[in-house]
């Protein structure tokens, strides 16, 4: 059985070989640990293999993690639906946020980010596919979204997030990649300064690479299966 620092340096070289296929950098691709439901000893290995960003779905869980790890410099970032009730927490812990997509919660971590912490980075999640029990913003809702969270002081509006519809062929389908690409430049044509694309999983982050992915986020292939709980 691989270890988790064997994983990662797979994982990174499928990064550098896919953004060279491309044409691209692969500086400008962030390698995002999915940590969710994983021990604090397999973060640890992924820390002490080189690894420096990680992402959380559950809050409660991830602060615990976050005030265990205080004395690494480590990024986290918040991928997971937002309740209302948790974004004190996400605001004070956290340093960036992918899955936006109400304005009242982006106003309610504005308020409740303090004051001696930088701006959140937040990035809008988009429903691609109109999934009706998908979280995210439809494309219609969009600009109207994107534009107010812009004028939140204590939060920067940094790009997009998706997670795509789970068909049979979606690692064969880049339509949804596509689709969020040529939203963030559409956007940016329209005066918006957005720079990052939160796309792509284990299953499918090479192609989301050579869609032009500047976060994939990775967990089962770098930790394994995760229980969950």
């Amino acid at each position: 059985m691989k270890t988790i620092a064997q994983n990662l340096m797979t994982i990174q070289a499928n990064i550098i070989v896919a953004a060279e296929r491309f044409c691209r950098s692969p500086h400008e691709i962030k390698l995002l640990a999915v940590s969710k439901h994983q021990p604090l000893s397999a973060i640890q290995q992924a820390i002490a293999a080189g690894q420096r960003c990680f992402g959380e779905s559950y809050v409660q869980e991830a602060v615990a993690k976050i005030t265990a790890l205080t004395h690494e410099a480590l990024e986290w970032h918040f991928i997971g639906p937002i309740q209302t009730n948790k974004t004190r927490l996400i605001a004070e812990h956290f340093n960036w946020v992918h899955s936006l997509c109400r304005l009242k919660i982006a106003e309610r971590l504005n308020e409740q980010r303090p004051a001696h912490l930088p701006p959140l980075n937040v990035c809008i999640q988009v429903n691609v596919s109109n999934e009706a029990h998908k979280q995210g913003v439809n494309l219609v809702e969009l600009v109207k979204l994107a534009q107010a969270v812009q004028q939140l002081p204590k939060l920067k509006l940094r790009g997009l997030m998706m997670i795509p519809a789970l068909t049979e062929s979606l690692q064969h389908d880049p339509k949804p990649f596509q689709l969020l690409r040529e939203t963030l430049q559409w956007l940016n044509k329209r005066g918006f300064q957005l720079d990052t694309l939160s796309m792509g999983m284990s299953a499918d982050y090479e192609l989301a690479i050579a869609e032009g992915s500047t976060v994939v986020r990775i967990g089962t292939e770098l930790f394994g299966k995760r229980e969950e709980t």
